[in-house]
């Protein structure tokens, strides 16, 4: 068999050997990657004041822009949404045909044209000004009239589009997506904006499970299997029966969880032992455990590993050591986890 020669690695160097396609893709590229340090080295004051105006607004942030611009405006209004800056986004035209009325003096508007002077933006410019509605825009040219409005501008910096044309919204519509981004993940850290938060915006899909704790699945008070470590194993095997975890938590005197007796210890020793030993006889002393505050992909994997089906709940901020929970596998899989 003739062996198989490996590909050749594409480099820059050798750009006569790439296909026409790949070179168009890494001239979009380069295009974006350079514009987009130019923006990071041109931002100043002003995005800072744009940040303070959204944070300091009791509304939402009303996001609008035609065209392309409007395709990023409303990434960007999404953006902020789920980051915990209300938000929503605001046809131009339709605005103009009475979606105004969505737009109050507790908001703030945010503009983007990359030209500055798009005519469907007139008359969220004119009713801003009117009624006193914060504006900040973004735009491609300084001098432009949507600047020229804006209570804050800031500027993208002047570069060229990737179509090989000059023509069609490229980097442009890159530098208002990034720039629309940052201010979101700023709006963020300003806010404190934590994951519990995060995960009450996204409940569904893939993050919500990744961010669900074990507080939000685990079961508490009476449907613990608790027992003390001087009754008798019949006891404790009424107690594994009736509450259906497969296991009894052992407790002290004062209540700590000192042991675990589960249905594999009971086949493991069923030969060695009488109806009246003693749990503190059987119990696997130091069980693991899981925090009310960890993520129960955590508290799953941590099962998984150790080939374990469930996890008696300690919260580390409570010096009794008492359990306040207990989480199956089971649990977790029903929510989505796996």
């Amino acid at each position: 068999m003739r062996a198989s020669v490996p590909a050749p690695v594409l480099t820059r160097e050798h750009s006569s050997t790439v296909p026409a396609d790949l070179r168009a893709a890494r001239r979009v590229l380069d295009c974006a990657d350079e514009a987009i340090r130019a923006l990071g080295e041109s931002l100043d004051g002003a995005f800072s004041r744009a940040v303070d105006l959204l944070l300091a607004i009791p509304g939402r942030t009303i996001v609008s822009g035609m065209g392309k611009s409007g395709h990023i405006a409303r990434k960007i209004a999404a953006t902020l949404a789920s980051t915990g800056t209300p938000s929503h986004f605001v046809h131009p035209a339709e605005a103009s045909h009475g979606d105004l009325g969505a737009v109050t003096r507790a908001d703030a508007l945010v503009l983007l044209s990359n030209s500055g002077e798009t005519a469907e933006l007139s008359d969220l410019i004119t009713f801003a000004k009117r009624f006193g509605v914060p504006l900040i825009g973004i735009a491609g040219r300084a001098d432009c009239a949507l600047l020229r409005a804006a209570d804050i501008g800031l500027l993208l910096p002047r570069t060229q589009e990737a179509c090989p044309m000059g023509l069609a919204p490229t980097t442009s519509t890159t530098l208002m997506l990034v720039l629309g981004d940052a201010l979101a993940v700023a709006l963020m850290e300003r806010r404190g904006f934590t994951p519990d938060q995060y995960r009450e915006l996204h409940p569904g899909g893939a993050l919500g499970k990744s961010l669900i704790r074990v507080c939000d699945i685990m079961h508490e008070g009476g449907e613990l299997p608790l027992v003390g470590e001087a009754v008798p194993l019949r006891e404790a095997l009424q107690v594994i029966t009736d509450r259906r975890f497969g296991c009894a938590g052992i407790v002290d005197g004062d209540g700590r969880l000192v042991g675990i007796f589960t249905d594999g210890d009971l086949r493991r020793c069923v030969e060695r032992i009488a109806p009246d030993s003693k749990m503190s006889e059987l119990m696997t002393r130091s069980p693991r455990t899981a925090s009310p505050s960890d993520l129960a992909a955590q508290a799953l994997a941590d099962m998984n590993r150790h080939n374990i089906n469930v996890l008696f709940v300690v919260d580390p901020n409570r010096a009794d050591g008492r359990p306040t929970g207990i989480l199956h596998l089971h649990d977790c899989l029903r929510a989505g986890l796996q």
